[in-house]
């Protein structure tokens, strides 16, 4: 997935069937799934798929999913997915112990949530850490000087601009449900 995102660092967020059918008409490689319940999410992933996406699915977002690793084990046995993203640091090492792509989603509200990153991936051990809001290229920065696990920008990256300034930041990637970023 390094590779991927090297190649081509801007990532599809999903979050509904709209979204779903306009990124199969694009040229995005990576997908994050955001929306589906365990009923849907076989065949969702297998949509992904078969267009030669690759596909993670947000389990805290899928209806029917719990933040436990049994999540880990439906997606490895019920679809074919490529790796998850969860907020949970128990989900996204479970994900890692039964050697799933994992990213592990963070929402930094204040210094508090900064503060605590490094002890959760030091726990958790993710391919990736993905910042929400995504839109900061300083806190990306920061981060940069404090981990090394490659970061993606998510959430509020809505043009060109934001999309420069996270990469310029240091970020490996950056994920937007904006079909408009998908285009660039």
């Amino acid at each position: 997935m390094h590779e991927l995102l090297r190649d081509d660092p801007v990532i599809a967020s999903v979050k509904d069937e709209a979204g779903l059918r306009a990124v199969l008409r694009s040229d995005r490689s990576v997908v994050f799934l955001l929306f589906g319940t365990i009923l849907t999410l076989p065949r969702l992933v297998e949509e992904l798929k078969q267009a030669g996406k690759t596909v993670l699915v947000n389990v805290d977002m899928v209806d029917g999913l719990v933040g436990k690793e049994i999540a880990v084990r439906f997606l490895r046995e019920n679809t074919r997915a490529d790796g998850l993203l969860s907020s949970k640091a128990v989900v996204v090492k479970a994900a890692r112990n039964h050697g799933v792509h994992a990213v592990h989603r963070f929402f930094l509200v204040d210094s508090f949530s900064y503060h605590n990153l490094a002890k959760q991936i030091e726990l958790s051990k993710p391919d990736f850490v993905e910042i929400l809001p995504g839109c900061v290229p300083r806190v990306i920065s920061w981060l940069r000087a404090d981990i090394d696990v490659p970061i993606i920008a998510g959430g509020l990256v809505c043009d060109k601009e934001d999309v420069v300034a996270a990469l310029g930041a240091g970020a490996a990637a950056i994920a937007s449900s904006n079909t408009d970023v998908w285009a660039m």
